[in-house]
């Protein structure tokens, strides 16, 4: 699963190699490896070459350790991230509250420390949840997660292996709801829990804001009354060298950014994962030609 996979190991080495420059002839565009940055890593491409730029795309290249070891290195010189994943994954931080104080710690430590800066940040949160269909919300009255934590010992839980380790995962949610103790836990591929959980197979699944199957399951996304999640905005992570050489990148990307919201990204997902099974290059162009973001 490679939304929050996380070799920190890899990442350490990565950020003590010194980056070179990659600018002189194509804007290098990377991205992770799952649905959504694949997606985000097409849009940015695209939008940058129809500004008459030349791109190399690094898409599909892993987990958040390989994509900053490969901004630092210079081999890429931007990819989407995630301001959650930067703040406790890479900075390894605390919580900083609300979205805007997550924004702005994650931005000034990346040029402190990585010689790299934060565009503008989507509205759209791929925050961690837990989502359940319509009908086990009503059967058990789970609204919030303050319910689930009571209801959990009636509750089967599908979650990807992480979920269960991470301290903003299972033991997160334990220390801050109390409760909790599911009366099963079922470790799932990430690509498989939403069909677990409608084959019922279990009862309620650990899932991300922006997933496409929230809108094509018209499942129910438990609301975090205690506010564990952080943030997880998403935007462009840029090397200050390639931003200097090319200043109009900023302009150009920041265009697309207040467009995506979580609706949005949801329905956009869902065209790739759901049953039309479109290429991420094909939405993105098509999202791009029905919101006039052509050249500047």
């Amino acid at each position: 699963m490679s939304t929050r996979a996380h070799a920190l190991g890899l990442l350490a080495a990565g950020l003590a190699l010194p980056a070179c420059s990659t600018y002189h002839d194509a804007v290098a565009v990377g991205s992770k490896n799952f649905t959504e940055a694949l997606l985000l890593g097409e849009l940015y491409a695209q939008l940058i070459e129809d500004n008459n730029h030349p791109v190399r795309r690094r898409l599909d290249l892993g987990g958040t350790d390989i994509a900053m070891a490969a901004l630092r290195r210079g081999e890429i010189d931007l990819y989407p991230e995630y301001t959650g994943t930067a703040l406790l994954v890479v900075l390894k931080a605390q919580p900083q509250g609300d979205a805007v104080q997550t924004f702005d710690y994650v931005k000034s430590e990346y040029e402190r420390l990585y010689a790299a800066t934060w565009l503008d940040p989507a509205p759209m949160n791929n925050t961690q949840a837990l989502a359940t269909t319509r009908a086990i919300a009503a059967r058990f009255g789970l609204r919030t997660l303050s319910d689930v934590a009571r209801k959990a010992p009636q509750l089967r839980l599908g979650a990807v292996p992480e979920f269960v380790k991470r301290s903003d995962g299972l033991p997160g949610l334990q220390r801050v709801y109390g409760g909790f103790n599911f009366q099963k836990i079922s470790l799932v591929d990430f690509g498989l829990k939403y069909k677990a959980l409608l084959d019922g197979d279990v009862d309620i699944v650990v899932a991300f804001g922006t997933d496409g199957a929230i809108v094509a399951d018209n499942l129910v996304v438990m609301i975090d009354d205690r506010h564990l999640f952080p943030p997880y905005q998403v935007a462009p992570v840029v090397r200050l060298d390639a931003l200097k050489a090319r200043p109009e990148l900023a302009d150009i990307l920041n265009r697309a950014a207040p467009l995506l919201t979580d609706t949005t990204m949801r329905t956009l997902n869902n065209e790739i994962d759901g049953p039309q099974k479109r290429e991420p290059a094909d939405v993105a162009r098509d999202f791009i030609k029905a919101h006039g973001l052509v050249s500047l």
